[in-house]
């Protein structure tokens, strides 16, 4: 493994026993509303302090960008470049994909970790803690599931496929958009999905449980680990056209090659 991929899985295992912890014993976490149907915790807070505190003793002059710090420099209190794909080194957190879920004692939940340098995502982790599995990928390495080599479905066509989304939560200017895409899909799909945390959501598709996964209104570190872990896989991943601006668009489609290409001609045909 490599070693940055290392310290990341050590990082997001220290995540996970935080949560884990807190999940025996959910009346007593504060929770607070950063705005409308978007929680915090202080197991997210704590969560996230613990991942950049293991990743901050081990690359003391990278960045990060983390769901609830924010955006920051280097230790030494230099300015971090002012687009976080412009930066050398960039650790993109989110300690708690599914805070809405945990909070209601629903498993479906995740820690998510990515390096991106120079703009392109290089390492990647996804940690579920309630069914210990840990995905992971480096640029160019290929992705796995507990040290097990994964690959994205066979599927050819979106008859027949599963298919996970994302309802829009944060804006619901989104949703009458979302509810024409959303009917496309239902009528010729096997199936729709939405389980909650999109960060695990790519990690199946890369590992061949969603044939693919479309949502609206992410954030970088909902899709960042994510992307690196399908395109690592024999996925393809973009935004709703296609293109390959998916991580700071809002917007994410990941899908089996076939799979992902119709669903772009399929969203195109709505607009």
């Amino acid at each position: 493994m490599h070693p940055m991929l290392n310290v990341a899985v050590r990082a997001a295992r220290s995540a996970g026993r935080i949560i884990t912890r807190a999940s025996l014993d959910l009346e007593s976490v504060k929770v607070a509303a950063k705005q409308r149907n978007d929680f915090v915790t202080e197991v997210d807070q704590a969560a996230e302090e613990a991942i950049i505190t293991t990743l901050r003793q081990a690359y003391p002059t990278h960045a990060f960008l983390g769901e609830e710090s924010g955006h920051t420099g280097q230790e030494s209190g230099q300015t971090p470049a002012q687009k976080p794909h412009e930066a050398e080194n960039i650790w993109i957190i989110d300690p708690l994909d599914g805070t809405t879920n945990f909070i209601h004692g629903m498993p479906q939940y995740c820690v998510s970790i990515a390096l991106m340098q120079k703009g392109l995502v290089t390492q990647a982790v996804v940690y579920d803690p309630n069914r210990d599995e840990i995905y992971t990928a480096s640029k160019g390495r290929g992705a796995f599931l507990n040290d097990r080599r994964i690959r994205v479905s066979k599927a050819l066509r979106v008859e027949g496929a599963l298919i996970g989304t994302g309802f829009p939560f944060r804006k619901l200017n989104d949703l009458d958009r979302y509810i024409r895409m959303f009917r496309a899909v239902s009528e010729k799909a096997a199936g729709v999905r939405r389980p909650g945390a999109a960060a695990l959501d790519l990690a199946y598709v890369a590992a061949g449980r969603f044939d693919a996964f479309f949502e609206i209104g992410l954030m970088p570190w909902d899709v960042a680990a994510g992307s690196l872990l399908v395109s690592e896989a024999g996925g393809l991943i973009g935004n709703l056209q296609g293109d390959s601006d998916h991580i700071f668009s809002e917007q994410v489609l990941a899908g089996t090659p076939k799979v992902f290409s119709q669903m772009v001609a399929m969203f195109g045909a709505l607009d």
